[in-house]
């Protein structure tokens, strides 16, 4: 099977991805990975080109005076460029099927009679008023999403996503037919490849105390920091001695700092030293906490639970698919307190045998449903019924195979429509 496979970064130079978007490009390269280890040969269709206009950031500083957010991806301009560019690739390959692992915006012009398949943690729609640079949106921008969504969508063949409640998202937003939908949930980004026996040492060598509590994440508001701290603090009070262990961002505390607290700052793990420093802080952890307040998946759970690290979490978004309860961890209720995700932890820590088992079980549920070869076995077989099950059609183009043309017309009223309103959108 020849896959063509369109991203706007460059899935083979981890060292250009800019740091923010780490979880996201490295989960395309993982993907990537898993095609060629089935077997597929890939046609790299990027690093896409972002077409830019200078009116974008004029809209942006008056937006943000008007006190709403923007999200210049979704202009008119962008997607027909991203098309024009895949197309043109497309003339001249013999693939039997387009994928792209990013978002729905690269796809939502492009003509192509071949199978087309959006593979992602959830759809734009879903972390509209949830993620906070898509929150507040303007009308405009609210508008030009959903619509530069829904044409992808009726472009695709099939959307794989990450969880249950990113489906049931996508269905209630744009009316997308569950038949279209697959849920594949995705693996770490660097697991080790331990055997049995290998974990449960790793597990028997962790201390009953101090309980080590690990927090991973590069935005410590969004990922819930402070309560985290809270927590560490609370079992300290109850007489648990915990150290809480930050990676990814640095802590913010009121007053004295804690001296439970551990920062280790951002670790770079594509360095060897760097790789060794994370996975040791995993293997000797002994919870993940995770209180986000918004994740479509928790790609931190899947690296945690490949190290036989249970992990505690928010049930918000995605995490309720990923977080078994007592067999991988726990996602407690939105409004959980300190105290409750004290209390879960504490009765684990308090019966070294009880936690030793959920420490197992974390890794053999990741084994059996979160690592990157369950989610080969099971894309293997969707990606296969469509190529062999479609209608032949593997010629590129369809119609006059003419690449969709892009925007090269300045209408003020059309890129921005609160022009003729007086900013009112």
């Amino acid at each position: 099977m020849k896959i063509a496979y369109a991203t706007t970064y460059d899935v083979r130079d981890r060292a250009s991805w800019p740091r923010r978007h780490l979880g996201l490009y490295g989960a395309g390269q993982k993907i990537a990975d898993l095609l060629q280890n089935a077997g597929a040969e890939l046609e790299f269709l990027g690093p896409l080109e972002r077409r830019k206009v200078p009116i974008t950031r004029l809209k942006w500083l008056i937006y943000q005076r008007l006190g709403q957010s923007y999200y210049s991806p979704v202009e008119p301009w962008v997607a027909p460029h991203y098309a024009h560019q895949i197309e043109t690739q497309l003339v001249r390959s013999k693939a039997d099927l387009l994928i792209c692992p990013e978002n729905a915006i690269p796809l939502a012009r492009v003509r192509t009679a071949l199978p087309t398949v959006l593979w992602t943690d959830a759809l734009l729609g879903s972390l509209v008023d949830f993620y906070p640079y898509l929150t507040n949106l303007c009308a405009e921008t609210r508008r030009r999403l959903h619509a530069v969504e829904q044409d992808a969508l009726e472009r695709c063949d099939r959307v794989i996503l990450t969880s249950q409640w990113a489906a049931q998202s996508a269905m209630d937003l744009y009316g997308l037919p569950a038949d279209k939908i697959r849920i594949i949930p995705r693996g770490a980004s660097r697991a080790q490849d331990l055997t049995q026996a290998e974990i449960e040492a790793l597990i028997a060598q962790r201390p009953p105390n101090p309980c080590r509590l690990l927090f991973l994440g590069i935005d410590w508001e969004r990922k819930g920091g402070p309560l985290a701290l809270e927590v560490a603090q609370t079992l300290n009070q109850q007489g648990v001695k915990t150290e809480l262990w930050v990676v990814g961002c640095e802590p913010k505390w009121t007053g004295d700092r804690p001296s439970f607290l551990q920062s280790f700052g951002f670790i770079d793990r594509a360095t060897p030293e760097g790789e060794a420093q994370f996975a040791h802080l995993l293997s000797t952890a002994h919870f993940l906490i995770f209180p986000t307040k918004a994740d479509t998946f928790g790609v931190a759970i899947s690296e945690a639970n490949a190290a036989g690290l249970p992990c505690v979490a928010a049930a918000v978004g995605g995490i309720p698919t990923v977080l078994q309860s007592d067999i991988n961890g726990k996602a407690l209720p939105v409004a959980a307190t300190a105290s409750d995700y004290a209390q879960y932890i504490a009765a684990y820590m308090t019966d070294s045998p009880r936690y030793q088992a959920l420490a197992l079980s974390s890794w053999q549920h990741y084994r059996q449903h979160l690592s990157w070869d369950a989610a080969q076995q099971q894309a293997w077989g969707y990606l296969q019924e469509l190529v062999v099950g479609g209608d032949g059609l593997r010629t590129g183009l369809e119609g006059d195979r003419r690449p969709t043309p892009i925007l090269r017309k300045f209408r003020p009223r059309r890129l921005f429509p609160a022009l003729s309103k007086g900013f009112r959108a």
